[in-house]
């Protein structure tokens, strides 16, 4: 330890350097008492109010769940394949996968801050004076350092700590990306099921509106029907044939933003040389059960939940390690090395040298009430974002249990409208033939039984989506595990 100092009184040099270096441990050692770490397994964290079960649950159950493959209820091998796919070959999900890799490798080099940090060098030179060119000096010399921090306050543990939090909120991101595109895979294999549902209805639709177009031309050729009544069934046809052409063109974008999902070019070609199989209906046996109870803790197995959290955690030891870096740092320093004058004589000289220093940050008062403040602010920022997540999943859970009990409430009154329309449209049909209403009134009800029927087809399709939806905002499964 080297300290330079001075004064008016003579005293021995090796007297002095022992004294200072007394009264510096006990500093150092002073400061070292009134510092502690706090372990983040057992800190006190922000608190937020959580309900006991969600509003539409029921009564509370096992809280247990199992949060992987919950599309498998369904028990459709296609749409497991297709999932499959997308979790294998999802370019943003690579791309969450590389951000996970990189924040571990930001851990490990956190980590190696609390190891002895080794350089080296190597040096040749030679020198020739002004006065006598002729002559040459060479000298040459090899060293090997090493230093070591001590740990004393705990602020390298923080930093590593703050690091590994960071590593494993950007794991949990990557696993809201997983969960988000089996959601989003399984949406875009149900629409394509749906499309093709619209397809066909749309085409029997047309097919329909071309035989009733012919029935009023021949009525039009013997007399029966008006100039008018023929321009309202041409323009049923137009209409009808607008439409086909529209759920054709749907299908086509749907297709492409499912080849997109699975890293393809927008191909139906490529779509089928990777397994994947589209499907013509919508699945028409019952849809899985949402268990009842399920408890509201439930959302704590949310990965973005889970993230907000790690990051609160890393805000908290980034807060506690800026804290600690105020305290004096000892390091501990060693040398090893040579020199000569003659490149062949290189070992010839061996030296090595030890050494301590201590610094002395909270010098500083004004930097440190800064930066503290600063850490104090992100960590605050952090604890709102965690509760605001943690508020937003709630609103997410609530909203998508209310909407699934509103379809199902719902699919019984379409159900009952489709059958209306369809009796409505047979015995307009009858009064038409009989030449009690007009064309108009039978093409009215022809285009209700259709608004009717595809209304149910849609509200079977928003059914499935929002089971989806739910899961993802339960981030999982809906039926709680087995004992």
């Amino acid at each position: 330890l080297t300290v330079m100092r001075t004064t008016r009184r003579s005293h021995a040099k090796g007297d002095e350097a022992v004294t200072v270096l007394a009264l510096t441990l006990v500093l150092a050692l002073t400061l070292g008492a009134c510092a502690h770490r706090t372990d983040p397994a057992t800190a006190t964290g922000p608190t937020a109010r959580i309900p006991a079960a969600w509003a539409g649950a029921g009564a509370a159950t096992d809280s247990r769940q199992t949060s992987d493959r919950w599309w498998t209820p369904f028990g459709d091998a296609d749409l497991d394949r297709l999932i499959d796919l997308a979790l294998a070959r999802n370019a943003d999900l690579a791309a969450a996968a590389l951000t996970v890799r990189r924040a571990r490798l930001q851990a490990d080099l956190a980590g190696q801050d609390r190891r002895p940090q080794f350089t080296g060098s190597l040096s040749v030179q030679a020198r020739r004076t002004l006065d006598s060119p002729r002559v040459t000096s060479r000298s040459s010399g090899t060293g090997v350092n090493v230093g070591y921090e001590l740990d004393l306050w705990g602020r390298l543990g923080d930093l590593v700590d703050a690091a590994q939090w960071s590593a494993q909120a950007s794991e949990a991101d990557r696993q809201a990306t997983a969960l988000t595109l089996a959601a989003t895979t399984a949406e875009l294999y149900w629409r394509l099921g749906s499309l093709h549902e619209h397809l066909q209805s749309g085409e029997e639709s047309l097919a329909y509106a071309r035989r009733t177009r012919e029935l009023v031309q021949a009525q039009y050729r013997a007399g029966g029907a008006s100039a008018l009544e023929l321009a309202e069934a041409e323009q049923t046809v137009v209409n009808q044939e607008t439409a086909v052409l529209s759920q054709g063109q749907q299908l086509t974008e749907s297709r492409h933003a499912l080849a997109i999902l699975l890293d393809l070019p927008p191909s139906a070609s490529d779509l089928a040389g990777v397994g994947a199989v589209e499907p013509r209906r919508l699945p028409s046996g019952p849809l899985p059960d949402v268990a009842a109870g399920l408890p509201a803790q439930l959302i704590s197995r949310r990965p973005d939940v889970q993230a907000a959290e790690h990051r609160l955690k890393a805000a908290l030891a980034d807060q506690r390690a800026t804290a600690a870096s105020f305290y004096p740092a000892l390091t501990l320093t060693g040398a090893l090395g040579t020199s000569s004058t003659s490149l062949r004589d290189l070992l010839s000289n061996p030296f090595a040298v030890l050494g301590v220093g201590l610094s002395l940050p909270f010098l500083n008062p004004g930097e440190i009430r800064i930066r503290n403040a600063l850490a104090r602010a992100e960590y605050e920022a952090a604890v709102i974002g965690w509760r605001q997540t943690l508020y937003r999943a709630f609103e997410e859970v609530e909203n998508a249990l209310s909407a699934r009990q509103t379809l199902v409430s719902q699919q019984a009154l379409l159900a009952r409208s489709l059958e209306a329309a369809r009796q409505a449209e047979a015995l307009y049909e009858t009064r038409y033939r009989n030449g009690a209403v007009a064309l108009r009134v039978w093409l009215d009800a022809q285009e209700a039984r259709r608004r009717a029927q595809l209304a149910l087809l849609d509200n079977r399709l928003d059914q499935l989506i929002e089971l989806a939806t739910l899961s993802k905002a339960l981030g999982g499964s809906l039926v709680p595990a087995a004992d």
